[in-house]
């Protein structure tokens, strides 16, 4: 499940850049793009499984396995939903909405309503997810279904990856 969210967000990425590179160089460089993009996504897929497989060591032991890969692959959904999120934002030129602006002047310290409100949206995110997960059966059932259903698009990912890889060798001959 580290790799998918990822993954997904290359291929949004790289194909969202893909006709300007086209039009600026020609196809191949695109193509090349979106192949470096892809070995970009493994690494960082690789990396933030390492670090995710350490934090798994602080997971409690007394829930069944299949309790604490759901929990963790949810962890992971939600830290890469924000990431997007953020990326979006910034990539989009969003601005915050005025009503948000105006009472977080109102609170006297902004920015401190700001962070405040980020922290609280943050937490929340993932302690509700968490709690499902740990209380409730049938929502461990749901995301261990779906966990199953999305390892299946992961391989397909990982044979794009086959084949960026094999694109970033040929580039650099």
């Amino acid at each position: 499940m580290t790799a998918l969210p990822l993954h997904i967000w290359t291929f949004v990425l790289a194909f969202r850049d893909f006709d300007w590179i086209s039009a600026r160089t020609d196809s191949w460089d695109a193509i090349g793009v979106v192949a470096y993009g892809s070995i970009a996504a493994v690494i960082e897929s690789f990396i933030i499984f390492i670090a995710m497989a350490l934090l798994g060591f602080l997971v409690s032991s007394k829930w069944e396995e299949k309790r604490r890969i759901s929990l963790m692959s949810a962890m992971i959904i939600v830290l890469s939903l924000w990431s997007i999120f953020n990326q979006s934002y910034f990539l989009n030129e969003w601005q915050l909405p005025t009503w948000l602006v105006s009472l977080s002047i109102q609170t006297g310290r902004p920015l401190v309503a700001l962070y405040t409100l980020a922290i609280l949206m943050t937490t929340a995110s993932f302690v509700f997810p968490a709690y499902l997960i740990l209380q409730s059966n049938k929502a461990m059932s749901f995301f261990q279904e779906g966990i199953e259903r999305l390892s299946l698009l992961m391989t397909l990912y990982l044979v794009f990856d086959g084949v960026a890889l094999i694109l970033v060798v040929i580039r650099n001959l």
